[in-house]
């Protein structure tokens, strides 16, 4: 099925670049892999290297590259992911991040702490988007 059809409601919410970019990466490895969670997880850590994932949607981040240890897989594999935050930026951007996602007690996370309050805000804004 083409990835049009099959696009996470996170990246419908997100810019048209990475919507385009999810759908090429879908559509390439269903074609490599067959159709299935293999090639959705192709297509996300694709996105990921471009966009993090900031509340409900994806947005591009500064620098290109992967966003956590699973990410830099040539393959992806199922395991532990940060869910689209970007676990490799720098502790100050993570924080803006909570900042902007009212993250309480931000100020005494540390990095790992960010990510995870991070990733738990996003879902949070993921199920409100879908109600």
């Amino acid at each position: 099925m083409p990835g049009r059809e099959e696009l996470p409601s996170t990246v419908a919410r997100s810019s048209k670049k990475a919507q385009r970019t999810w759908i090429k990466a879908h559509d390439s490895a269903v074609e490599t892999y067959g159709e299935g969670e293999r090639a959705h997880r192709t297509a996300f850590s694709a996105l990921k290297h471009s966009f993090e994932k900031v509340g409900d949607h994806w947005e591009a981040k500064a620098e290109k590259g992967p966003s956590d240890r699973q990410a830099t897989r040539s393959t992806p594999a199922q395991g532990e992911t940060a869910g689209g935050v970007d676990a490799n930026a720098s502790k100050e951007h993570l924080y803006d991040i909570a900042k902007r996602l009212k993250i309480d007690g931000r100020s005494r996370m540390t990095k790992d702490q960010l990510v995870e309050a991070i990733g738990r805000a996003n879902d949070r804004a993921s199920a409100a988007a879908r109600s």
